[in-house]
């Protein structure tokens, strides 16, 4: 399976010539399988290109799982060039709520004074489907959703076929709970959707004295990412949710600290619009 990134921003679309080398847009991932099924995880502002280049490829079935509603993930569904197009067939997977259907919330996004077109309206034909608590099948792929720690509703992602593992947990404080070295992999927020995965893509939002400032705010240090993905045995990290107000060059010093920390082990790497992986 191949893993490509159309948003990697955390929080707030950043377009502007200090963001160029790893982009503005905020969290958008595609994860096509061999058999060409698409799989999108989240639909921030990264969605509107992946929706034109899927317009253009021709795809007419989509699955879109949300890890939750935060603008910064669901933004850019509106201006997703399939929600437009008749015959085309989205499956739109998100966290289920004690209070309203996953239709009812995000329609709010959809209806005045927010937007003119009411999510009734789209011409696609779209199905809202509250996340099972077990895994489920999509395309071949083995899809499990967890919560995670993060304010509200939220859950991280594991996709898997047989010869490999991708785990996606944008938005995560596993530290929260205290020092993630001191505690076991199943007292570890999201460990068992990451746990020995090929590729995690993990929130690293903040630099160490950031994130003593933000304890709570839902989001990780980079010096908790590379505890984390120790902790449960992932292979490669890929430091994601970056925050709106680093530059480029600041970036590259919080990736830099995220290789010294890993300490011999595959460097991690920062997240960038364009980047794609293959798995395995």
């Amino acid at each position: 399976m191949r893993l490509t990134i159309w948003g990697c921003r955390g929080s707030v679309a950043t377009p502007g010539p200090e963001t160029v080398r790893y982009g503005g847009n905020t969290s958008c991932v595609e994860i096509t399988l061999d058999n060409g099924t698409v799989i999108i995880l989240d639909a921030g502002t990264g969605i509107r290109a992946l929706g034109m280049d899927l317009s253009r490829r021709g795809i007419d079935r989509v699955n879109l799982c949300l890890t939750h509603l935060h603008l910064d993930h669901l933004e850019g569904l509106r201006f997703f060039a399939p929600l437009w197009e008749e015959g085309v067939v989205i499956d739109i997977w998100g966290p289920p709520s004690p209070v309203l259907h996953l239709q009812d919330r995000i329609a709010r996004a959809f209806s005045p004074p927010l937007f003119p077109i009411d999510l009734a309206d789209v011409p696609a034909r779209v199905t809202f489907r509250d996340l099972p608590r077990r895994p489920w099948t999509i395309g071949g792929a083995r899809v499990a959703a967890e919560s995670v720690a993060h304010p509200g509703p939220t859950v991280g992602y594991r996709v898997e076929i047989e010869r490999g593992v991708i785990a996606y947990i944008p938005d995560h404080e596993p530290a929260l709970a205290g020092a993630i070295t001191t505690r076991s992999r199943d007292w570890i927020s999201g460990a068992s959707l990451a746990a020995d995965a090929d590729v995690l893509l993990h929130d690293a939002q903040y630099f160490e004295d950031e994130y003593e400032e933000r304890v709570g705010w839902g989001h990780s240090s980079v010096d908790a990412a590379v505890a984390f993905t120790r902790a449960v045995g992932a292979r490669r990290l890929v430091l994601f949710h970056h925050e709106p107000r680093h530059p480029d060059a600041l970036l590259e010093q919080l990736e830099a600290r995220a290789r010294t920390l890993a300490n011999g082990r595959l460097p991690p790497t920062l997240a960038r619009e364009g980047m794609v992986i293959d798995v395995p």
